[in-house]
C-alpha cells in the first residue's frame, strides 16, 4: 500500500484537489463510458435516480463496483470516469449512481436534493446490489458520497445488503457545518461551488417553476448562507446546524459499522479537516488510512495523474487484503 509522495511540484494541496476534477484526466478512450446503459431506478417511495452500469464484455466478472460522486458533481465528473474506467479496465462492472438533481436527472423528481437523504441511496444500492447476484458488490463513494458511503455501511448493520462485500469513503465529509465553512473561507473553492450549485438550482426552477423560485438565493455569495435560505423556504429543517447534525458522522458515529470498511483522507485535505478524523471511534471492521498529501479528492501520484488509491482499491476488492 504504502505512503503517497507526488512528485514536489503535483504535492500542494490545492494542486490536487484543483487536478481531482480536471477534464485533462479523463481524455483518452474510456471502454467503461463506451459500454454503459442508461438505467433509472425506482425505490420503494416512488423516487427515481439515474445511473450509467457498464458490464464487462465477457460474461464473467470480478463483481460489481458502485460509484457515488460528491456534491454537485455527478455520474461525469472525472474521478468517477478515471476511476471507473481503471476499475472497468481491471475486470470489474461499474454502476456511477447520480444522486438526484445531479447530473442530467433534475427532471426525475419534483422534490430537491438533501444530503439528508439516506433512504433513497441506500435503495438505490440495494437494488443495484440484488440485481447484480450472485456477483459480489463493493461501494466507492468520494467526499459527499463518501458520507453517503459510510451511513450506507452504518445501515447494513441493522439491514445489510444482500452481496455487498466491501466500502470505501474516499476524502468522505465527516462534518458538513465544519466543511461548509471550509469552503466559505477559501475563494477558489468557494467560486467553483457557487457556480455549480447556482447552476442545478437553475435547472430546477426552470423545470418546476410552479414550486421554486431561487431568484433571491442565486444572489447569495457564500454557501452557509445560500443553505440557510433554501432549508428556510423549502424543508422543515430549523436552520442549517440542525440540517448538518443530520449527517454529521462524528463522536462514534460510525463505531456501529460492520461491513469491511476503509476510509482514505489527506492531512492537507483544504475541505475536511484531518482532525476530525483523529478523533474518530470506528468498529474492528473499519481501517482509516490518513495519507500525509492528496488534497480533497486527489491522491495523485505521478505526472500521469493517476489516482494512488485506484490500484488500492483494485486489490482490495480483488483479493479482500492490500
Amino acid at each position: 500500500m504504502g505512503t503517497l509522495h507526488p512528485p514536489l511540484l503535483l504535492r500542494p494541496a490545492g494542486v490536487q484537489t484543483m487536478l481531482a476534477s480536471a477534464g485533462l484526466r479523463a481524455w483518452g478512450s474510456n471502454p467503461m463510458v463506451g459500454a454503459a446503459r442508461e438505467t433509472i431506478l425506482t425505490t420503494r417511495e416512488g423516487i427515481r435516480l439515474l445511473g450509467y452500469h457498464s458490464s464487462q464484455p465477457r460474461p464473467h466478472s470480478k463483481g460489481l463496483v458502485i460509484l457515488l460522486h460528491g456534491w454537485e458533481g455527478s455520474s461525469d465528473s472525472t474521478y468517477i470516469r478515471t476511476t471507473g474506467r481503471y476499475l472497468y479496465q481491471s475486470g470489474f462492472d461499474v454502476f456511477r449512481l447520480n444522486f438526484r438533481d445531479h447530473g442530467s436527472s433534475h427532471h426525475l423528481n419534483t422534490g430537491i436534493f438533501y444530503a439528508v437523504l439516506l433512504d433513497e441511496v441506500f435503495d438505490a444500492v440495494s437494488q443495484i446490489c440484488a440485481a447484480a447476484s450472485p456477483a459480489p458488490c463493493f461501494l466507492v463513494g468520494f467526499s459527499l458520497g463518501g458520507n453517503f458511503a459510510l451511513r450506507i455501511a452504518r445501515k447494513c448493520a441493522g439491514q445489510p445488503i444482500g452481496g455487498l462485500r466491501q466500502v470505501v469513503a474516499i476524502s468522505p465529509v465527516l462534518d458538513p457545518d465544519k466543511a461548509t465553512d471550509r469552503i466559505d473561507n477559501s475563494s477558489l473553492i468557494l467560486k467553483y461551488f457557487l457556480k455549480k450549485w447556482r447552476r442545478s438550482l437553475s435547472i430546477k426552477q426552470t423545470l418546476y417553476p410552479e414550486h421554486y423560485d431561487f431568484s433571491s438565493l442565486l444572489t447569495i455569495d457564500n454557501i452557509r448562507e445560500m443553505t440557510e435560505c433554501l432549508l428556510d423556504r423549502y424543508s422543515y429543517y430549523d436552520g442549517a446546524q440542525a440540517y448538518f447534525q443530520k449527517y454529521t458522522l462524528v463522536d462514534g458515529q460510525l463505531s456501529g459499522i460492520t461491513i469491511p470498511t476503509t476510509i482514505i483522507t489527506a492531512q492537507d485535505d483544504p475541505i475536511i479537516p484531518v482532525e476530525d478524523f483523529y478523533g474518530l471511534h470506528t468498529s474492528p471492521s473499519t481501517r482509516l488510512i490518513i495519507q500525509p498529501y492528496g488534497g480533497h479528492n486527489g491522491f495523485l501520484e505521478s505526472w500521469r495523474l493517476n489516482g494512488w488509491y485506484e490500484h488500492m482499491v483494485r486489490d482490495l476488492f480483488t483479493q479482500g487484503t492490500v
